[in-house]
């Protein structure tokens, strides 16, 4: 495609495709999707490291741990932060959403977090299963052959301590992210809408403004918590379940197996490049949508590694939101480290001289705006093969190589994005995953040096050509 073909169909998507996703992005439920998620991520990083803890990777440590306690210790502190995710998630959405709409948004994300707490079908607990499990959480016949002799006193427990019902953790964790989005985002636009007419009680201005802004609260609420009650009470009465569980069963299980698909790995590395190529934040607007589904797999894989289970055979996922994050952003969208190792060794021109110089240091964080914008990327035709390309190659050959048990799935630790490259595979999946993050660095280079030796001697010429003109 020459420069004038690829000018017209810049001109054409920005006209045409540009508009629509950008008005969709920018959209009250979408920003409150966007920024509301962001609450969870530092219990997310701290509960990833209290999981590392918790499943140490070097047998005689983690053997140590679990002898002396403390990997029962860091495994209550991971289900308190990563384990609970969708927790965070839904005080969030229905806080930013509020937030933007102008009211006091905290009484707004505590009646999300009411709700979302209200429509879950309660589980029964069983203290029997409890006393009989040794600290394990399973109860078979090996443990109750051990523990034979504590039979009497857990009977006796059972009958003096009934325990009625109890929050199931599975829908508080990455299985009930749907539902929290649902519930986040529903809350915060009924919430700003009672509020937008009038729907509150007023106190007289001597009332202290801290106590009148919880009466402000009182009748939206009420409503929002009546309504979710009597979801609740229609889904038990009806269908013998709860929304959350529906919601799983009907949206996020099929979208998390698409997202989790060899296709959705393509699309997904082929989306971000797209996007940036075009001007657009490929990472923000691929990551908001994207990650709705990601962070799900995620999650299911940490809990399969916090039980010591995690394998494709026990229902592990290839893409989780690591590995957008660790594999098709390595060294930034585009996975433009290939193009930093040509300016270092082999660029002649000037222009791909100095850039390379000033994207070294922030290419090794993940960050790759200097090159996005300064050489650019965007919108140049020289370099939109290998800027399309390598994101998905390298998505391909990863999917490829955890699907073949070449390496193993992602734990389900969160690395943070800026975590540079060979460091954040070791944390995401051990060694074999740091290697494998290193020859991903060289499929980069591979891909990304003819097309940039191509356009440094186009750079190299226009440069002569200038100084030629001058003298």
């Amino acid at each position: 495609m020459d420069t004038n073909s690829q000018s017209k169909f810049g001109g054409w998507v920005n006209r045409r495709v540009m508009p629509p996703i950008m008005k969709f992005v920018n959209t009250k439920a979408i920003k409150a999707l966007q920024d509301g998620m962001i609450y969870s991520l530092p219990f997310i990083i701290v509960g990833s490291v209290f999981l590392i803890l918790s499943q140490f990777p070097i047998p005689a440590v983690a053997a140590w741990m679990t002898e002396s306690g403390w990997g029962a210790f860091f495994s209550q502190a991971y289900t308190a932060t990563f384990g609970v995710l969708s927790l965070w998630a839904v005080v969030g959405m229905a806080y930013v959403y509020v937030r933007n709409e102008g009211f006091e948004a905290l009484p707004a994300g505590l009646t999300s977090l009411s709700a979302f707490l209200l429509i879950q079908l309660m589980q029964t607990d069983n203290p029997l299963k409890a006393a009989m499990a040794n600290g394990t959480g399973n109860l078979t016949a090996k443990t109750v052959t051990t523990n034979i002799d504590k039979l009497p006193q857990a009977m006796q427990s059972l009958v003096n301590n009934p325990v009625t019902g109890v929050f199931n953790i599975t829908w508080l964790g990455g299985q009930g992210m749907v539902g929290a989005i649902i519930v986040g985002l529903l809350t915060g636009w009924a919430y700003s809408t009672m509020l937008k007419k009038g729907w509150k009680i007023t106190l007289p201005e001597q009332v202290p403004s801290s106590v009148a802004k919880q009466f402000t609260a009182m009748i939206p609420a009420g409503v929002i918590l009546s309504t979710a009650m009597l979801v609740y009470a229609g889904f038990k009465t009806f269908m013998q379940t709860d929304l959350l569980q529906y919601v799983y069963k009907l949206l996020e299980m099929p979208m998390q197996g698409l997202s989790d698909s060899f296709l959705g790995a393509i699309v997904i590395g082929f989306a971000v490049s797209f996007f940036w190529f075009f001007g657009v934040h490929g990472g923000l607007i691929v990551g908001t949508i994207a990650g709705v589904f990601l962070m799900p797999n995620t999650a299911a894989n940490a809990a399969l590694y916090h039980a010591g289970k995690l394998s494709l055979t026990n229902g592990a996922h290839i893409v989780t939101n690591e590995f957008y994050n660790n594999f098709i952003n390595l060294t930034g969208s585009g996975i433009t480290i290939g193009l930093v190792v040509f300016t270092l060794i082999a660029a002649k021109s000037t222009q791909m001289k100095t850039i390379g110089k000033i994207e070294l240091i922030p290419a090794i964080f993940n960050i790759n705006e200097p090159f996005l914008f300064g050489l650019p990327m965007v919108m140049n035709p020289f370099l939109a093969i290998p800027f399309f390309l390598t994101p998905i190659v390298v998505a391909i050959s990863t999917y490829a190589v955890i699907y073949f048990g070449i390496v193993p799935p992602l734990n389900g630790v969160a690395a943070p994005w800026t975590t540079p490259a060979i460091i954040s595979g070791f944390f995401i999946g051990g060694w074999k995953m740091a290697i494998w993050q290193a020859c991903t660095l060289g499929i980069s280079t591979l891909i990304y040096f003819p097309f940039a030796k191509k356009y440094d001697q186009i750079l190299l010429a226009q440069e002569l050509a200038k100084e030629n003109s001058v003298a």
